[in-house]
């Protein structure tokens, strides 16, 4: 068999204000960073290499940061791609098989789901900037006061 690699984009939706929902590896609670530059300010930022969770203060590289709905979502929604390229494979290694004591026929085909309901995006929690780097805001709970932490540097601050 050929060595499959690709890629799938799978949409995760945003709220009203251009945030989408993460979760930290460590505290496990959620929160919302702006996806994308949120201003001008934003635009000429460096890309960070770790973000650190605002609930917690704890780094975490980039991709760490997904909820368990959206990996489910994100698995669920690329499964139908992923069987019709291992169907698509399966036929080119049957392709061309001959033998005077062997034969090859194919009476299937490998079960291929259908995509899953979008997931949706609520318009919740409210929107904190940081001192230190106030381009880059983010959404916590309501309920949330008190000590928060800088997305970009992990600095603690308060509202």
């Amino acid at each position: 068999m050929s060595d499959m690699e690709f890629s799938i984009p799978v949409e995760l939706p945003l709220d009203a204000d251009g945030f989408i929902r993460r979760e930290c590896p460590h505290c496990e609670q959620k929160f919302k960073w702006h996806s994308g530059p949120a201003n001008a300010e934003a635009e000429q930022q460096p890309a960070p290499e770790t973000y650190y969770c605002p609930l917690c203060g704890q780094p975490a590289g980039l991709d760490s940061w997904w909820t368990r709905e959206q990996l489910e979502y994100a698995e669920e929604a690329a499964t139908p791609t992923i069987m019709e390229a291992m169907d698509a494979e399966v036929d080119k290694m049957f392709k061309g098989v001959k033998s005077t004591n062997i034969k090859v026929t194919r009476t299937g085909r490998l079960h291929t789901p259908e995509p899953p309901m979008p997931i949706t995006e609520p318009n919740d929690m409210v929107i904190v900037t940081s001192p230190c780097h106030a381009w880059e805001p983010i959404k916590v709970p309501e309920e949330r006061t008190g000590r928060l932490h800088c997305l970009l540097c992990g600095a603690a601050f308060a509202v």
